[in-house]
């Protein structure tokens, strides 16, 4: 257990041993390290999620759900005194210098804030000229409300290089700006004109909580449809130099992905780099819609409570049986 004292490991242990009996009830040992508890994924009538508090794995023998870290079972399960209780002694890797171990001591460049259009006009705002009916009408006619405007601070420019546009900016963790995304509400012939900045952002990594479940999708429209802890992957994929994919690693964040049915090639890729790295996984089937963005916030809920969570086994038959 490296240079712990052993009376400290014990003590941890116990303490981590109440929060997983307060998630999941009553256990019994099996051998000398092995727990044995009800599986709250499956809900088997007998114990048979194995836990090993020592290296840190659990395991059910009957739906095969597992993983490397218990945190994950704290935190699909238990509330959130559990989860604040279990991080507050429970990590045995640096977080802070996980990102550092896993992938280099080079830093991911993250680009600087940038500027609105000088003709943003925020559709925050109480009093809006008359400029402001036409998106509006198309935020509408996309199924958007008022509290989706506020959340998302759209705005729009009605004249300059982004006229007859609804802009939606991002945020950094400094609350500055550091992307926006434009979206014709016009007849224009391009739908998206956006500013030449660097993709390489954690699009309102602001408002993010990567200790939650993230969702990723194609398109902002599909984000703000997708609801809480959604993120935008604006037309990228990921890789494991980006900022999205290593905060991911560095928080041990399930992610959700529920990209349009026309992108199964970049679906599978992000599939076999997460699997690769133990992410927490699951793929929401947004069929018979073509993209998350025609839902509404009900059905995407619905969608996502019935997720396949994915593993090696299932994404081969997968992809076999597509064939």
């Amino acid at each position: 257990m490296g240079c712990f004292p052993r009376r400290l490991v014990e003590l941890s242990e116990v303490k981590k041993l109440k929060i997983l009996q307060e998630v999941l009830g009553d256990f019994y040992r099996e051998g000398i390290s092995q727990l044995l508890f009800f599986c709250p994924r499956c809900e088997h009538h007998k114990k048979k999620l194995s836990v090993n508090l020592e290296k840190n794995l659990f395991k059910c023998w009957v739906c095969d759900w597992s993983g490397r870290d218990l945190y994950r079972v704290v935190r699909r399960y238990g509330l959130t005194k559990h989860r604040a209780d279990w991080r507050s002694f429970g990590q045995q890797i640096e977080i802070n210098n996980f990102a550092e171990k896993l992938f280099g001591t080079e830093e991911v460049e993250r680009p600087p804030s940038i500027d609105l259009p000088n003709s943003f006009i925020s559709l925050v705002n109480k009093d809006l000229p008359s400029t402001a009916e036409p998106p509006l009408n198309y935020l509408r006619s996309r199924g958007l409300s008022r509290d989706d405007i506020i959340k998302w601070k759209i705005g729009y420019c009605s004249k300059g290089k982004y006229a007859s546009r609804i802009v939606i900016p991002s945020f950094g963790l400094s609350g500055k700006v550091n992307y926006f995304v434009t979206r014709a509400y016009d007849n224009s012939w391009r739908k998206y004109l956006n500013p030449t900045a660097s993709k390489n952002i954690i699009f309102n990594e602001l408002y993010l909580d990567f200790d939650e479940d993230m969702v990723l999708v194609e398109g902002l429209f599909d984000a703000v449809k997708a609801g809480d802890n959604s993120v935008p992957l604006l037309g990228s994929t990921l890789t494991e130099n980006s900022a999205l994919f290593q905060k991911i690693i560095e928080n041990d964040t399930p992610i959700y992905l529920a990209l349009d049915s026309d992108v199964d090639k970049k679906t599978n890729r992000l599939i076999e780099l997460f699997l690769k790295y133990d992410v927490e996984s699951f793929r929401v089937d947004i069929s018979p819609y073509k993209d998350v963005g025609e839902m509404s916030h009900a059905e995407f809920l619905e969608k996502k409570q019935t997720a396949v969570f994915l593993n090696s086994d299932n994404y081969l038959l997968s992809k076999i049986t597509g064939i």
